[in-house]
């Protein structure tokens, strides 16, 4: 176990920068570029951020910096915006493969009466409702909340913090716990479930996980796998294997 512990300290240290990096992403997104401390600390294990990431904060004062509001609220507040991390998972991966991304979301074209469409020709006129993407690094807060331009910000919103998650994947209260800071509505479920191609849905309305398809194989396995999550894993089987030992030793009392 102290083996175990030891190689989860070596991972937390040589993976900081990059823990760093997501947590600058998810100020980045957010309303006024601040959040609740007590949000992060939250959700901190979605991230793969460590415990003690308050105290690891103070390292980086080229980045962050912590506010007090009134009522005594503690804030992280972003100190500087970086362009080169400004970029969305999806915006990275449209330079790669165009069309994968064209196919990502639909937003079908409204029209009162049936046009007569060959299937290609449907899909190329919802293209022009669907292109272009509106980045997640936008300010949301000044769309007006019912456009569709809205609406392709919230889900993009959301590809993006899933993909900054360890496992691709956040249950609604992880999402609701962000609903101010990322301008998210009380329709989330209904807005992800028009979009299968991207998101998978496990649950019931009112107690969901989002999962991202593309970060998983077809027998539903993590593609990548961070290194938390390989220690994690391992960490499982550990536990697994001193309970079934536990189990032996209790037979034969």
């Amino acid at each position: 176990m102290e083996d175990l512990l030891e190689q989860e300290r070596v991972i937390v240290d040589s993976m900081e920068l990059d823990r760093v990096n997501k947590v600058r992403k998810l100020l980045m997104m957010s309303v006024n570029k601040r959040i609740p401390l007590s949000k992060i600390y939250h959700c901190r294990s979605l991230f793969g951020i460590p415990e003690d990431f308050r105290d690891r904060v103070s390292k980086y004062p080229n980045y962050f910096r912590t506010v007090v509001e009134e009522g005594g609220k503690r804030m992280l507040e972003l100190v500087n915006w970086d362009p080169l991390l400004a970029v969305s998972a999806l915006e990275r991966e449209f330079m790669v493969d165009e069309e994968k991304v064209k196919r990502a979301f639909r937003f079908p074209v409204k029209h009162g009466k049936d046009l007569g469409l060959e299937k290609e020709d449907e899909r190329k006129l919802n293209l022009l409702n669907s292109l272009p993407l509106v980045s997640p690094y936008s300010d949301g807060s000044r769309l007006d909340l019912w456009t569709l331009e809205a609406e392709k910000y919230r889900v993009g919103v959301l590809h993006e913090f899933l993909s900054l998650t360890l496992e691709k994947r956040a249950s609604i209260h992880h999402v609701v716990e962000f609903k101010e800071e990322f301008s998210l509505t009380k329709h989330t479920y209904q807005m992800l479930f028009k979009q299968p191609r991207t998101f998978y849905l496990a649950g019931t309305e009112m107690n969901w996980v989002v999962f991202l398809k593309d970060a998983y194989d077809q027998n539903g396995v993590l593609i990548e796998k961070d290194p938390q999550v390989v220690f994690n894993e391992k960490l499982y089987k550990y536990a697994e294997m001193k309970e079934m030992e536990q189990g032996s030793v209790d037979q034969w009392k």
